[in-house]
């Protein structure tokens, strides 16, 4: 076997080992209306039902907006992380993306949509880059409230 042969198996086993993806999707159903279910997610200066989130330095009243980047506190560190508004499809789709640290790519999609039997609600999560395991490890467990937390938050709202 040729020495440039050899190179590129471990260019391409090299590949597999460090190049790590993830997407994970949650999905509810919610008894609150569409419109309450969207407004509670467009308010950005509002986070209290997110359970990784702690906190925005957005002001009041401010919506999610496309090419909007805001910082959000985590409930796991004190450092801010930088979000940024992707895409807006009112009463339907918000896409963000997480800006962190290199050898991460974070994007987050909430979906809702209106059916007989109720709201909908999916929250979509993709990973990519080398560090994804870890940060994966820590916020799995959040990521799994993320939806229901959503639905009680808009279900509570006074009509």
């Amino acid at each position: 076997m040729s020495l440039k042969r050899s190179l590129q198996r471990l260019a391409i086993r090299g590949k597999r080992l460090f190049a790590f993806s993830l997407y994970k999707t949650y999905r509810v159903v919610s008894s609150a209306p569409l419109e309450v279910l969207w407004y509670k997610l467009v308010d950005l200066a509002d986070v209290s039902w997110h359970p990784l989130f702690f906190k925005t330095n957005v002001p009041l009243g401010l919506i999610a907006k496309p090419g909007l980047i805001y910082q959000v506190v985590t409930r796991l560190t004190p450092i801010p992380v930088r979000l940024f508004v992707e895409n807006v499809r009112p009463g339907n789709l918000l896409s963000l993306r997480v800006l962190t640290i290199p050898g991460l790519e974070q994007k987050i999609t909430y979906q809702v949509e209106s059916t007989l039997c109720g709201t909908y609600i999916s929250y979509s999560v993709t990973l990519r880059g080398w560090l994804s395991p870890f940060i994966w490890w820590l916020i799995k467990p959040y990521s799994d409230r993320v939806v229901t937390e959503l639905a009680n938050a808009a279900e509570r709202v006074v009509y």
